[in-house]
């Protein structure tokens, strides 16, 4: 009898942790697929070193100028060399942001009448783990000669800050890089103002880039000007006598940001990528012996960005700069090129997200 009974609660037992395993089968939760893991560990942060974003909206304005150094030079017989730059253009407008997206219009303080040539875009996307950049740049006809030199025995001078409208220069590329210490260390907090920076950090980035650009130069005209206004009879070194160049760059980048907290609720943040690149080129010179702006060769670039910003996670307000330089050279010729935009920036952000209204109604 006693062991009857003894059989009897063994298999209610087995019944019953049947049933509680059932019930724990039941409300387990359905494994992530690797897409819905890879969208929702594509911003996972360290919330003692970053702070996310409260709310879903943002309303910015924003002043941008836009810069542009074009340096050319041969190393022929007079060791030639000419730098051309703009003036610097100001635009300014209003910005309007959901989360991670933000879209805006600027126009030209400088040309109301929007009469300017110059057309240009950029575009910056910044996540915990990894940066976008795109730009497409076309320059207008109003450079000027910045810096000439046209030989030891010549004085050169008498064109400096001479207008020069014989030099066009178009520009498209993009850069796609990776954070590695993406949890602690944010790029949003000092460029997309999406997050606060707590506590100061850095972490290394590697990327990758192509660039295309395409580049006119009416060397008739220049070598008109030289002639009109110095009255001397040098003439161009004839690998910077050409007339129009297209050539493209691929590149890997690696480099180094730091985001320091000075100050509560302030940040600045240093960073520079410099770039292996090849760099492959087609342009004929006059001299048809001498190919001067042919090249296929490796060269190195850099990216700096800076940024400071006050944000105390609803309103925001700060500058930032964004300075790219692309070199090419060879034993005859060599071209240099930094552009980049200086931001000024004021912003408020609204439509708190539900999980820190929760947070908010139960303090």
């Amino acid at each position: 009898m006693v062991r009857y009974i003894c059989f009897v609660i063994l298999l209610l037992g087995l019944g019953i942790e049947a049933r509680a395993n059932d019930s724990l089968e039941v409300e387990k939760p359905k494994k992530e697929n690797w897409f819905r893991r890879t969208l929702r560990n594509f911003s996972e942060i360290d919330e003692n070193y970053v702070e996310p974003q409260h709310y879903n909206w943002s309303a910015m304005l924003q002043a941008t100028y836009n810069y542009d150094i074009y340096k050319l030079a041969s190393d022929g017989q007079h060791k030639q060399s000419l730098t051309f730059a703009p003036e610097p253009s100001m635009k300014a407008g209003p910005y309007f942001g959901w989360r991670w997206v933000f879209m805006g219009y600027t126009f030209d303080l400088k040309n109301l009448n929007f009469s300017s040539n110059k057309q240009g875009f950029e575009f910056s996307f910044y996540a915990a783990q990894v940066g976008v950049d795109l730009f497409w740049r076309r320059t207008g006809s109003d450079y000027k000669i910045r810096n000439v030199k046209l030989g030891d025995q010549v004085k050169d001078d008498f064109l400096e800050d001479h207008p020069f409208d014989g030099l066009k220069v178009g520009i498209t590329g993009a850069n796609v890089y990776y954070i590695f210490n993406h949890k602690r260390f944010s790029y949003p907090a000092a460029f997309a103002q999406s997050t606060c920076q707590k506590i100061s950090c850095g972490s290394w980035m590697a990327g990758v880039g192509y660039l295309s650009n395409t580049l006119s130069f009416d060397h008739e005209n220049l070598q008109k000007l030289v002639e009109e206004k110095g009255d001397i009879s040098v003439k161009l070194d004839s690998s910077l006598m050409f007339n129009e160049v297209k050539y493209f760059d691929v590149n890997a980048s690696v480099g180094y940001a730091y985001n320091w907290v000075f100050a509560r609720n302030c940040l600045f943040c240093a960073s520079l990528s410099m770039a292996l690149a090849y760099k492959n080129s087609r342009g004929e010179t006059v001299s048809k012996e001498e190919r001067g702006f042919d090249f296929k060769n490796f060269n190195v670039d850099g990216i700096g960005r800076f940024g400071i910003v006050w944000n105390n996670t609803q309103w925001y307000a700060g500058a930032s700069a964004i300075i790219r330089s692309y070199n090419y050279h060879k034993s005859r010729f060599s071209a240099n090129n930094i552009f980049g935009s200086l931001n000024f920036y004021v912003g408020y952000n609204f439509g708190k997200r539900k999980q820190y209204k929760q947070n908010q109604s139960k303090q």
